[in-house]
């Protein structure tokens, strides 16, 4: 892997939220789930994960940037491993002092993961951070969504009811084998939630704009509304205006409800007996709704 700070177009002093914030946006514009058969665009999002995953972690951060762990996060060989060129009588000018021995190999490994086990060292793997898309109602329901990780494997992600957009969910034990008998690192999925073509959220509050004719807003009306469990019916009452909000109650998110908003809407198509009706209407009470608005 290249240097994990280009690959993500960062600083070498950048802060954790300007890695994240920049891990993020590459990662949903190379998601292989957003570029189905585009197999150069799942080892970019690979790519840009092993660098997100060092950098994310303090202390493979910081062991990287001294040297000590190459961008595989691999232990890198110490300096001077060839050292002490001598012109003893015993030997040749040029020639290095004899390699590390298995003591001297585990004693490095000690000394730069402070990890101790009998007999050898321990390694925690590290993090694997994906990106998860799901829908609206999906979201708002909650339920299993499997996500298809760069290498072809797959994970089953259980989302909670309600999660919201940009959420991070921690599946233990499911990043990078550990070293040395260490445990597993944790997937980190972040979660990526749709818009919907006319549910919105507000809180545990669930928004819909409903279009209604002139003729339901004037005389009233029973109308079916959608929610996230399926239409209901609703009653809209006589001399409804645009804008007027009506609740359903516990129809929303996790005991939240839902609001509907009206919206009068005209016909595509001419009506004439409407048109020559309204040229000849003098209403009883007139009134000026623009009243109010004019410029001082």
């Amino acid at each position: 892997m290249d240097d994990p700070y280009k690959i993500l177009g960062v600083e070498r002093d950048a802060d954790a939220a300007a890695i994240q914030k920049a891990y993020r946006k590459l990662a949903k514009l190379h998601h292989p789930d957003l570029n189905p058969g585009k197999p150069e665009a799942a080892a970019r999002f690979q790519e840009i994960s092993a660098a997100n995953a060092l950098l994310s972690d303090a202390e493979k951060r910081a062991a990287f940037d001294r040297g000590e762990i190459d961008a595989e996060g691999a232990p890198t060989a110490p300096r001077g491993f060839y050292r002490d060129h001598g012109d003893r009588a015993d030997r040749g000018k040029y020639q290095a002092e004899p390699p590390f021995g298995d003591d001297d190999l585990e004693s490095l490994f000690r000394n730069a993961f402070g990890q101790r086990q009998r007999g050898g060292f321990a390694l925690r793997g590290a993090d694997r951070h994906f990106t998860l898309s799901v829908g609206f109602i999906e979201a708002a329901k909650g339920g299993v969504k499997r996500l298809t990780l760069p290498d072809g494997a797959t994970l089953d992600v259980t989302l909670p009811a309600g999660i919201a957009d940009g959420q991070t969910l921690r599946l233990k034990g499911k990043g990078e084998a550990g070293a040395g008998g260490g445990p597993a690192g944790d997937a980190l999925i972040e979660i990526s939630v749709n818009p919907h073509p006319f549910f919105r959220r507000e809180g545990k509050d669930v928004i819909v704009e409903l279009p209604i004719t002139i003729q339901e807003a004037v005389i009233g009306a029973k109308v079916r509304v959608p929610t996230i469990d399926g239409p209901v019916n609703l009653t809209v009452a006589p001399h409804s205006n645009s804008g007027t909000r009506l609740r359903l109650k516990e129809r929303g998110i996790a005991g939240g409800h839902q609001y509907v908003e009206l919206k009068i809407v005209l016909s595509p198509a001419p009506e004439p007996a409407l048109d020559a009706f309204l040229a000849d209407w003098h209403p009883a009470h007139p009134f000026d709704p623009r009243s109010g608005m004019e410029q001082s």
